[in-house]
């Protein structure tokens, strides 16, 4: 999870660099583009063939709800809020993915320790990003970053129900993903996709990682914990992408860093170390929790396997 929230939490930086000569659209596909292509080649040289069959169309829409709705929902908020409310918002996706859980009854015995992590978690995304600093109307862009939370948590219940756990590597399911979700931006090019391109090194440096690394990696990677330990887990990264975009801002932009930012973070990391927490053993049984119970990936043989 840490090297998750570090490669997905550098997502932003990437992002702002390659704004510098692309459109919101191309940096989209690109970095779709780019991100199938890497683990296309790992499926290659690994010996992974891509799935086939009906398990298709559930990547499709893992694609739209993790990839095509959020990202051009981002695009639509981020364009009339401040972006720390977009942040803070943002940062919901644990909360939602919480709600989705408790629905479809993948959360059962849910313990107070880990709900409590999950509401402290949110605490410090909001004392990292002062929404109340923000001047100005919120509006529907706020609903579009809501909306774009949400369509993470759903779309990490979706991979947790109907893709994991199938026998598939997630080598296999990540890269397929990324090829539908490249498909479905495509899509989006008439709208500002088509201006041509000038790339500078700094920027095209910055597509490639954004691509290859805090896209391609960051989804096979995200898979995994997923298959490990569910999806409300694998949402909890959400808290811990603030933390490591604000301290590459500070050291890589020397943006602003202050007392209150450097408190949130510490809340943050407390409260993602409660949701991480196991229950004591009782004796010398077994551990009995929902997670010690859930599938854990057996190193991309052939699907996961029980403890």
């Amino acid at each position: 999870m840490g090297v998750l929230a570090l490669l997905w939490g550098s997502t932003f930086l990437w992002i702002e660099l390659a704004l510098d000569d692309l459109t919101p659209v191309q940096v989209t596909l690109s970095r779709c583009v780019l991100g199938s292509a890497a683990l296309l080649a790992a499926c290659l040289l690994s010996g992974r063939r891509l799935p086939r069959g009906a398990v298709w169309g559930h990547v499709v829409v893992a694609a739209f709800f993790c990839n095509a709705l959020p990202f051009a929902m981002f695009s639509i908020g981020q364009q009339t809020i401040d972006s720390g409310v977009a942040g803070v918002l943002n940062a919901t996706t644990p909360l939602w993915s919480l709600v989705i859980g408790v629905v479809i009854g993948s959360e059962r015995g849910l313990r107070p320790v880990r709900l409590g992590g999950l509401l402290l978690g949110f605490v410090g995304v909001v004392l990292i990003f002062a929404p109340w600093q923000t001047s100005g109307p919120v509006g529907w862009g706020a609903l579009a970053i809501v909306a774009a939370a949400a369509s993470y948590a759903v779309g990490f219940a979706y991979l947790g129900r109907r893709l994991v756990g199938r026998g598939i590597p997630t080598v296999s399911l990540s890269a397929a993903q990324l090829v539908a979700a490249t498909g479905l931006t495509a899509t989006t090019l008439p709208a500002g996709g088509l201006t041509p391109i000038e790339l500078h090194p700094r920027s095209l440096v910055a597509v490639v990682i954004l691509g290859v690394v805090a896209t391609g990696v960051t989804f096979h990677l995200t898979y995994r914990i997923i298959a490990a330990e569910g999806a409300t887990n694998a949402a909890t990264v959400g808290y811990l992408l603030p933390v490591v975009s604000v301290a590459l801002g500070a050291v890589v932009l020397h943006e602003a860093f202050s007392v209150r930012v450097a408190l949130g973070m510490l809340v943050v990391l407390t409260g993602v170390g409660l949701t991480r927490r196991r229950p004591a053993r009782r004796g010398d049984g077994p551990d009995r929790s929902p997670a010690a119970q859930r599938p854990t990936v057996d190193h991309e043989v052939g699907g996961p396997t029980r403890r």
